[in-house]
C-alpha cells in the first residue's frame, strides 16, 4: 500500500521529470485506483477560502493589508493574496505600482494570515518587490484570487 510520503514522493519524481524536457509524467492514483496526473492531482488539491481584508492607511502612500486563508498549500499562497488585494487598492486610489515593504505570514490551526505593507505609487518605484498593479489584478481575476 502506498503512503501518503510515497505519493509526494511520486509526484515530486512526475513534476521533476516533467520539467526536464517534457517527458511523459508518471500517474499517481487515488485511493480509489483511479489514474490521476500529477498536475491534475495538485490543482484538485488546492481549494482555498479566502476569509477576508483589511486595509489599513499607515501614511499618505503606505497601507497595511491583512489577509487570511484557510486551506493554502504553504506561505506563497496567502502572500498572493495579499499581493492581490494591494494591486487592487493601488488601481482604486489612480496609482499603477506598489511596492513590498514587509510581509509577515502566520499559521494558526489551519488558517494562514499575512500582514502586509506597501507602498503605493503612480510611478514605477525602486526596488525588486515591486508590483504592476494592472497586470497583477488581471492575473489574480485568472487565478481566482479576490481583490479589495
Amino acid at each position: 500500500m502506498m503512503t501518503g510520503r510515497d505519493m509526494a514522493r511520486l509526484t515530486l519524481a512526475a513534476a521533476s521529470l516533467a520539467m526536464l524536457g517534457g517527458c511523459a509524467a508518471a500517474t499517481q492514483k487515488t485511493p480509489d485506483g483511479t489514474a490521476v496526473a500529477p498536475e491534475k492531482a495538485k490543482v484538485a488539491e488546492f481549494h482555498p477560502t479566502y476569509l477576508g481584508i483589511d486595509t489599513i492607511l499607515m501614511d499618505n502612500d503606505m497601507v497595511d493589508f491583512r489577509v487570511a486563508m484557510k486551506g493554502a498549500r504553504s506561505g506563497p499562497d496567502v502572500l498572493d493574496y495579499a499581493r492581490c488585494a494591494a494591486a487592487q487598492y493601488a488601481l482604486i486610489r489612480g496609482a499603477g505600482y506598489a511596492r513590498q515593504v514587509r510581509t509577515n505570514v502566520t499559521d494558526k490551526r489551519g488558517v494562514m494570515r499575512a500582514d502586509a505593507v506597501y507602498l503605493i505609487s503612480a510611478e514605477l518605484p525602486p526596488g525588486t518587490k515591486t508590483i504592476d498593479a494592472e497586470a497583477t489584478v488581471r492575473d489574480c481575476g485568472k487565478k481566482g484570487i479576490p481583490t479589495v
